[in-house]
């Protein structure tokens, strides 16, 4: 009888070790897998009417991810969202083990769906096989903003979209772009939110940023744990902040590099859309 029961009790205790692993890994897929999508609604007197409900769709920090064959998950949510603009805020590829056809998968039929701006992310900038993704990027159609601004223009309303290359400091052709923002509505795209206070001191109206993987490993209530150049509970990880008149959105971004998991941080899409201030045309 004795030996039954000990044998019951086996059973049971890998039944139940069984169940948690499945559970646990089900977890982690879910995770490390499952798209997010987040909607941001913008408000500024500054933005011009003909730009009321403008959508912008920021993708970031891919680093080679796959998220179904040919990347055919993110390709039917930007279809879904139909935005009138996708940005790139860096990381496309990874520097460790570079895939630029996991990029580019994406790209070739982004493009289609509308104009596609890109800035570089530390990984390109390690990456030796940059040359090349930028090579490809630009046959794609896609638009490298690295220290370079244009207009945006919509039924005779405008605005200007800037963007930086990824660095720790803002370097000096850097700043000349950025002395361009505060004449017109002004978004700026950049890999590093850790900037913040720098581009509210060139009056940027609306940065999109990645970068900081939304901390890795978020703790409920409180954020995320870790972010490269932030280091431990980084302030920038994920949402809005604001500084001065210079709000700025953080994406979680979608892939991962040095650290393999993700927990309570799903990968994300953020979806930002431009909204007039009543007050403007009151």
């Amino acid at each position: 009888m004795r030996k039954e029961a000990d044998r019951k009790k086996r059973i049971t205790r890998a039944i139940i070790l069984v169940f948690v692993f499945a559970v646990t890994a089900a977890f982690f897929y879910w995770q490390n897998n499952d798209v997010a999508l987040t909607h941001y609604d913008y408000t500024s007197t500054e933005i011009p009417v003909e730009f009321d409900g403008f959508t912008i769709l920021q993708v970031s920090d891919l680093h080679n991810k796959e998220f179904g064959k040919d990347q055919e998950v993110l390709v039917s949510l930007t279809k879904e969202i139909a935005p009138d603009i996708i940005v790139i805020t860096g990381d496309l590829i990874d520097s460790n083990h570079t895939d630029i056809e996991a990029a580019m998968d994406y790209i070739r039929q982004a493009v289609v769906i509308a104009p596609v701006y890109f800035v570089t992310g530390n990984h390109e900038m390690w990456s030796e096989e940059y040359t090349t993704l930028a090579a490809d990027l630009e046959k794609s159609g896609v638009v490298i903003l690295d220290n370079k601004s244009i207009i945006l223009t919509k039924n005779g309303g405008e605005i200007s979209l800037l963007g930086l290359p990824d660095g720790d400091v803002i370097s000096k052709e850097s700043e000349v772009v950025l002395a361009s923002a505060g004449k017109e509505f002004c978004i700026l795209l950049s890999h590093r939110p850790e900037l913040l206070n720098e581009y509210a001191l060139e009056n940027a109206d609306l940065v999109l940023a990645g970068h900081a993987h939304g901390g890795q490993f978020r703790i409920p209530c409180l954020g995320g744990l870790f972010a490269p150049d932030q280091g431990l509970f980084p302030k920038y990880t994920s949402g809005i902040y604001t500084k001065a008149d210079t709000a700025m959105v953080v994406s979680r971004g979608l892939g991962n590099s040095v650290i393999p998991v993700r927990i309570f941080n799903r990968p994300e899409l953020v979806v930002v859309t431009l909204r007039v201030d009543p007050a403007r045309t009151s």
